[in-house]
């Protein structure tokens, strides 16, 4: 088992927000706890601020503080809650955040009642599931003293046959909690969920017969008691108009702190704001790449729905009774279609269950699922408002099979590059589908989309393993997967709710609330089937392809759609992956062929960035973002200065010239108006995806290329068995508290009763003890050991002897243990090399081609993959003697190499991932990045360096980084006589230039 995410401590983005909500609350001008000890326990401190007034000038400082320029982003108008908004982007963390604050809220005042609203039960599902995360409770005790979450889930009450309602013990247990506590050591902080459909129902405005707290018969009156501070995601969902917002108000909460990415513009005193712009430019989320399936022949045929509802008469067969067989005249709810060709329009009017066959040939197996005066529901999902076009070709199954195919070739380009890294990171991929039935249905017909689909997978995998160009591990990934295609991927669907099936239940548990395991390295799960039911609330940081191959209708937020998969990646020990560049890939047909358009607006409309071509007027938003950067002048000057200017007339619209006039007064003020960065969207086919070789560069650099494309072997230089022996016996004792027992633990569960209802409450006794059961013989754990570490059985025995006073291996005789072993030991030999051992490098074949840059006969290709080199593109001009045409890069510092011309460098090239594979102690490998041959005294080729670019401070390298870097001084220095090839590692603020002239130098 994993022992789940790791989060990341001090993200400068998510800070921010925590601490500029402590801000607010650092201005408080009192905290009072309750009079009466009694509800003092119950209730939160309330923190007040002497008037509105003041609340509102502290969050105006906090504004001008943190740069927020938008317009009515302040409202200081007395309300029963207090509201601060917290605008963070899709895939930025926003649960996180809240929860940081949380535990701020509890160190600065002892607040230990918080209230989580949420819209939908998805995403109910998802916050409960972070917040009661092993991983979650671990990560945020180790900074608040051991403080943890209790969360207090309210749920409908399910399978309850009497007609008498009962009060929801969650909400109880909330209420109540810590009525008996010691203050002094009790270290909980209590979170209740709920979310609108419990908000609104009949439960919570009641009246009960029995009281909470002895006081309480109604439940929002006894929530409000204990004085909550509420936190509201995604609040445009929550109108203020609407009867679940005048609800929210009888929590009585002191504060209400509204996190979301979309607020509508409807904002009420936000206090912080990492728009889509932000997330995109810093990196905080995936590029997005959009890969459109054009049919230009079909762009003009649509079928679009006229109206529906009226009632139609049909004739319709009786199918019992005495007059069985006869025909009858009945009414039906109808919808008319309009069908356009290109040059004629046509109508159709179907009724309830009749297929949009009998509109167009393509349309097969898409029928009217609900039909009434309120809406029409297609069977795959769609729901259709009048005078919306839907194209007939975007149900083509031959351009659907084209997209999933072309999905499918790129999964496994991305799985390839991505699981052969030193530190692995598993890419999953999304079909949006409505062919359920070919999914789940008969799947020995042929032709369907499960059987058309293993048969892709079949073909690539037997593909890769035909190839010597993939790692040991991934060749056996792709071995384990051919042995079971079925379990390569998985599905989600509504009517999954009621299934029985076993395997099923497994697959959907594991796609919706089990992130870690579809993340695993020993699960070959990594393609997920939905009907646009994974919308809200769902997501994962892996997802690297979203293929739709069915419309989610053309209200829908295309920021929203691509969110699934915007989330940075983790890798195979759960951590987040920074410093690097990566893309979704995001599949439509035709119908959206303005997707990306759309995208990019989208982001940069919600940003509130515009373009500063587009800019027309001097508005209050632009004197606003002025006024942001340069504070010593107020609005009336900036408009005198600029009227003054020549640059704006009476009205503020700009004249002739005066966009560069206010540009060249104000510049700082418009760094940021571009908004989205170039490459950050952008579509498939219009930036290049191949990189071209310049031939005749090659050629200058084929001699080093050809030396460091050798073929070797890590020697370990370990005198003897018994000094290996010694080396084990040193792992095991520095290592020994990682050994966990396994085996038997007594629960203990209570049968109690509160209030008439009866529960189970868990027992912990400090006696209670793990009872060790070991699943293994001595022998047979010995000999799997061996064999997968490739040591000597009997080497392995004595060390365990050796150590057995201060580690008995017999208490943890188990396949985890072997595990655990194996990625310890092997992590061990890593950090160890050179200081309790040497390594050396052994040629073990003198065929060099074919390799990422040539063919088997040696010859340069003319292109190569542009992803090998980098996911960044930057069509500007590369220097001169650059290997390639195009840059390509994956960090500013390497962007900057590429474009530097140096006189004295005869060719240079950016080496493409894992094509040069260096074997590093423990079973890993290491790529270096960039090749450089040096040509000096009189034009001889004097100096070749291969240099690994970190673009950090030399301090912030790991150890596993710096022990990498010797091994790559080590083979490099033992290459051919004759033939000098120097290793140099190029950190943060070293310019290549130096690098180069110290290298001569040496």
């Amino acid at each position: 088992m994993m022992a789940g995410f790791n989060f990341e401590k001090d993200l400068a983005h998510q800070t921010d927000a925590a601490q500029s909500i402590m801000a607010v609350f650092g201005k408080v001008a009192k905290v009072e706890i309750h009079p009466q000890p009694a509800m003092a326990m119950l209730s939160n401190p309330v923190a007040s601020f002497n008037s509105d007034v003041e609340f509102g000038m502290t969050v105006i400082d906090i504004q001008k503080n943190n740069q927020i320029i938008k317009p009515n982003s302040i409202t200081t108008v007395n309300k029963r809650s207090r509201i601060l908004d917290i605008s963070m982007e899709t895939g930025t963390g926003k649960t996180y955040t809240y929860t940081k604050a949380i535990f701020e809220l509890n160190k600065a005042f002892g607040m230990t009642k918080f209230i989580v609203v949420v819209p939908t039960l998805s995403i109910k599902a998802g916050t409960v599931s972070f917040l009661r995360a092993e991983a979650t409770k671990r990560h945020f005790m180790e900074s608040y003293s051991d403080k943890q979450l209790k969360v207090h889930v309210v749920e409908s009450q399910k399978g309850n046959r009497s007609k008498k309602a009962y009060m929801p013990h969650s909400i109880i247990e909330f209420v109540e909690a810590q009525k008996h506590a010691n203050p002094a050591l009790d270290k909980t902080i209590h979170v209740m969920v709920i979310n609108a459909g419990m908000i609104n129902s009949d439960t919570l405005s009641k009246k009960f017969d029995t009281r909470i707290n002895d006081a309480y018969d109604n439940l929002f009156d006894a929530i409000a008691s204990v004085n909550p501070i509420t936190i509201i995601d995604e609040p445009h969902k929550f109108k203020q108009e609407n009867a679940t917002w005048q609800n929210i108000l009888k929590f009585g909460s002191q504060y209400t702190l509204r996190f979301g990415a979309t607020f509508d513009n409807n904002y009420e005193n936000l206090i912080h704001e990492l728009s889509a712009v932000d997330a995109f430019n810093q990196d905080l989320v995936k590029g997005v790449v959009a890969d459109i399936e054009m049919f230009d022949d079909g762009s003009e045929e649509y079928i679009k729905l006229l109206s529906y509802g009226a009632k139609a008469t049909r004739e319709v067969e009786i199918i019992s009774g005495k007059n069985k067989g006869q025909t009858a005249n009945k009414e039906f709810p109808e919808a008319t279609f309009e069908y356009f060709d290109g040059t004629k329009k046509k109508t159709f009017k179907l009724i309830e269950g009749e297929s949009l066959s009998v509109i167009h040939s393509e349309m097969n197996g898409i029928y009217i699922e609900k039909l009434n005066t309120q809406k029409v529901l297609l069977s795959n999902g769609l729901e259709l408002k009048s005078n919306q076009k839907i194209s007939p070709y975007s149900y083509s199954s031959t351009i659907q099979d084209k997209m999933i195919a072309k999905a499918v070739k790129r999964h496994f380009e991305i799985e390839k590059s991505l699981l052969s890294r030193d530190v692995k990171i598993k890419p999953l991929t999304l079909f949006f589908i409505d062919d359920i039935e070919g999914y789940r249905g008969n799947h020995e017909i042929t032709g369907d989309l499960k059987t058309k689909f293993e048969a892709l997978l079949k073909q690539h995998i037997e593909t890769l393993l035909k190839t010597d160009d993939i790692t040991p591990f991934y060749r056996s990934y792709l071995e384990s997967s051919l042995k079971d295609l079925s379990v390569c991927h998985g599905g989600y669907f509504a009517q999954d709710n009621s299934e029985s099936d076993e395997a099923i239940e497994q697959e959907v548990a594991e796609i919706l609330h089990d992130k870690e395991t579809l993340l695993s390295l020993d699960n070959t799960r990594r393609f997920i089937f939905s009907k646009w039911t994974l919308r809200e609330g769902w997501d994962n940081p892996n997802v690297f392809q979203i293929c739709k191959l069915r419309s989610s209708g053309s209200q829908t937020s295309k920021l929203q759609e691509v969110g699934r998969g915007l989330r940075l990646p983790v890798n195979e020990f759960m951590s987040r992956v920074k410093n690097e560049s990566f893309d979704l890939y995001y599949y439509v047909d035709f119908s959206e062929r303005d997707f990306a358009e759309q995208l990019v607006n989208e982001i940069n409309e919600k940003s509130g960035q515009t373009p500063v071509e587009e800019l027309t007027k001097l508005t209050d938003e632009v004197v606003q973002r002025i006024v942001a950067k340069y504070p010593e002048q107020s609005a009336d000057s900036i408009r005198n200065t600029l009227g003054e200017a020549g640059a704006i007339d009476f009205s503020g619209n700009f004249k002739e010239g005066g966009l560069d006039i206010i540009k060249a007064e104000f510049p700082n003020a418009f760094e940021a108006t571009g908004g989205l960065k170039k490459g950050k969207v952008r579509v498939e086919g219009k930036t290049k995806s191949k990189a071209s070789i310049r031939i005749g560069k090659y050629n200058e650099l084929r001699e080093l290329w050809e030396a460091i494309n050798q073929r070797v072997i890590l020697e370990y230089k370990i005198d003897d068995e018994y000094k290996f022996q010694t080396i084990f016996e040193s792992y095991l004792l520095d290592n020994q508290e990682t050994f966990k027992p396994r085996g038997s633990i007594t629960q203990t569960k209570r049968l109690t009763f509160d209030q008439g209802l009866a529960s189970l409450q868990e027992e912990d006794d400090l006696n209670n003890e793990i009872l060790p059961i070991v699943t293994l013989h001595y022998r047979q754990f010995i000999e799997e050991l061996a064999v997968l570490l490739g040591v000597n059985m009997i080497t392995l025995h004595k060390a365990f002897l050796a150590v057995k006073d201060d580690l008995n291996i017999n208490d943890y005789l188990s396949h985890q243990t072997i595990r655990t072993i194996k990625a310890q030991f092997h992590k061990y030999l890593l950090d160890h090399a050179f200081s309790k051992f040497h390594i050396g490098y052994q040629q073990v074949s003198n065929k060099v081609h074919p390799t990422v840059f040539t063919n088997e006969k040696g010859k340069p290709l003319t292109n190569i993959p542009a992803h090998n080199l980098g996911g960044h593109f930057d069509d500007s001009k590369p220097a001169d003697q650059y290997l390639f045409e195009e840059v390509f890069y994956d960090s500013p510092l390497e962007q900057e190499n590429i474009k530097k011309s140096i006189t004295g460098v005869s060719v240079f090239t950016k080496i493409p991932r894992n094509s040069i594979r260096i074997p590093v102690a423990g079973g890993g490998t290491y790529s270096p990045d960039f090749a450089y041959v040096i040509e000096y005294d009189g034009g001889q080729k004097q100096l070749n360096l291969i240099i690994e670019t970190k673009d950090k401070e030399k301090r912030a390298l790991f150890d596993d980084e710096k022990q990498k870097l010797k091994h790559a001084q080590k083979l490099f220095s033992s290459l051919k006589k004759g033939f000098e090839v120097r290793f140099e590692t190029q950190f943060k603020n070293t310019q290549i230039k130096e690098l180069l002239q110290s290298a001569i130098k040496n």
